[in-house]
C-alpha cells in the first residue's frame, strides 16, 4: 500500500514539510528580517512588481503595514517606484546577494547535499506554474543566478512553490463564497473541512509530473531537513 493513496493526500502531507524547511532556514541565517524585500528576493531581480502584485501576493496582510514597510525600502534606497511599478536599484540588489550569502552560508551549515530535491522541486515548481495567475504569478520563476548553491536553489524554490498552495487557497474558499478576512475567521467545521480539501485537490495537480517514487523520495528528503 502507498505511503499516500492520491495525489491530494500527497499535497496535504507536504505542506506543512515545506513549511518547516522554509521557516527553519530563515531561522538558521540568523539576520533580522527584511520586510518586502526579504519576500521579494528572488523576484525582484528579474522583473518589477506593482501594488497589485503585493496585494495579492499578501492577501491576508495588513495594507497599512505593508505600505509602511513599502515607503520604508524605498527611503532607504533599496526600491524605486513610478507609475506604481516598484523595481530594485543597485543598492537593493547588493542587499539581495547579502540575503543570498546568509542563506548559503546557513544551508551549508545545516543541510547535506541537496541536489536531489532542488532538482524535482524544480520540476513541480515549472509545471505549477502552468496554473493561471495569482501569487505564483508575480513570485515564480525564482532568480536562479550563476553559481547559486543547491541548497539556496532548494529554498527559494520551496519558497515560490507556498504561493502555488496559496493560490489553490485562495480559490479554494473564493468557490465557497468567502472573503480573504472570512477564511481567516473562519472556525473548524464542515465549511472549513470543504474548503481544505478543494485546496489539496488543485495543490495536487503539479505533483503528478513526479512519479510515485519520485514524491516519496522528495517527501522523505524534506522531512528530513526538519
Amino acid at each position: 500500500m502507498p505511503k499516500f493513496p492520491d495525489l491530494p493526500s500527497f499535497a496535504a502531507a507536504i505542506a506543512p514539510v515545506i513549511d518547516a524547511v522554509h521557516v527553519n532556514v530563515h531561522a538558521s541565517a540568523r539576520r533580522p528580517p527584511d520586510g518586502l524585500l526579504n519576500d521579494l528576493r528572488y523576484v525582484l531581480p528579474l522583473r518589477p512588481v506593482t501594488r497589485d502584485d503585493l496585494a495579492t501576493v499578501y492577501r491576508y496582510g495588513d495594507a497599512d503595514e505593508r505600505e509602511r514597510d513599502l515607503r520604508a525600502h524605498l527611503h532607504e534606497g533599496a526600491l524605486t517606484e513610478q507609475d506604481g511599478v516598484l523595481r530594485l536599484t543597485g543598492q537593493g540588489l547588493a542587499a539581495v546577494h547579502d540575503l543570498y550569502a546568509a542563506h548559503a552560508a546557513a544551508v551549508t551549515r545545516i543541510w547535506p547535499d541537496v541536489t536531489g530535491p532542488a532538482t524535482l522541486v524544480g520540476r513541480v515548481l515549472d509545471e505549477a506554474r502552468h496554473d493561471p495567475g495569482g501569487a505564483l504569478a508575480v513570485m515564480a520563476p525564482p532568480y536562479e543566478p550563476d553559481g547559486t548553491p543547491p541548497g539556496v536553489l532548494l529554498f527559494n524554490r520551496l519558497a515560490a512553490l507556498r504561493y502555488h498552495r496559496a493560490d489553490c487557497h485562495a480559490a479554494s474558499w473564493q468557490a465557497e463564497g468567502l472573503t480573504a478576512a472570512e477564511i481567516v475567521a473562519l472556525r473548524p467545521g464542515p465549511l472549513r473541512d470543504r474548503v481544505e480539501s478543494g485546496t489539496n485537490r488543485r495543490a495536487a495537480r503539479p505533483y503528478a509530473t513526479l512519479t510515485e517514487q519520485e514524491r516519496a523520495a522528495l517527501y522523505d528528503d524534506l522531512l528530513n531537513l526538519v
